[in-house]
């Protein structure tokens, strides 16, 4: 058996030491940013449900229902009413991969707006999707009914981007989508919520 010498015995308790100093670092630095990065993502979460919701009266982020496994915030008025819905949806199809939306519509399924929380798409080209406000606005006021939810190249009614029309043709894709999986779970979401009985 190879006899360990005092200098190796010094390396490993070094490396030990230098393991178990990083290894608290690391663990004090999440303990300290957990909090200011869940809010950070929570407030970016407000921003962009301020954009495809009316004014509101409630917090939407903690007023929720969950159906079919999609959670839905609902804005509500001052009299608790439940005014209009938003909803986290993804295009799969995107140019550079999964593009993250949030659709919003009012209580009879019609549009309020779309925004792009996330996305890879090439600058300059694709990432229309999130500054051409002109398309963005073109979502607005439209229904499963109203338009012909496909982009132009395909016969469509929504613009494309010159150069692009992939990431157009997934969104377009992905807010139609939305917009069916909405009419499948309205009646479910207007439902007013059963209160447990109180027992005397």
């Amino acid at each position: 058996m190879k006899h360990i010498t005092k200098e190796q015995k010094r390396m490993v308790v070094a490396l030990l030491a230098v393991a178990v100093v990083c290894a608290i670092i690391l663990g004090l630095t999440d303990r300290f940013t957990r909090g200011p990065i869940a809010e950070a993502k929570r407030q970016s979460m407000m921003n962009a449900l301020m954009q495809v919701l009316p004014e509101h009266a409630n917090d939407p982020l903690s007023d929720q229902k969950i159906v079919a496994g999609t959670a839905y915030f609902i804005a509500r008025d001052a009299a608790h009413k439940v005014i209009a819905f938003a909803w986290e949806a993804i295009a799969p199809d995107g140019y550079s991969g999964s593009i993250h939306l949030l659709i919003g519509v009012d209580a009879t399924g019609q549009t309020i707006g779309i925004r792009v929380t996330d996305h890879r798409e090439t600058p300059g080209l694709g990432d229309g999707i999130v500054h051409n406000q002109d398309w963005l606005a073109s979502f607005a006021h439209q229904t499963l009914d109203s338009r012909h939810w496909a982009v132009k190249k395909d016969g469509g009614d929504f613009d494309q981007f010159t150069g692009a029309t992939i990431s157009p043709r997934a969104i377009v894709n992905a807010v139609h989508r939305g917009l069916q999986q909405f009419a499948h779970d309205r009646e479910a979401l207007l439902q007013p919520a059963v209160v447990p009985a109180q027992s005397s």
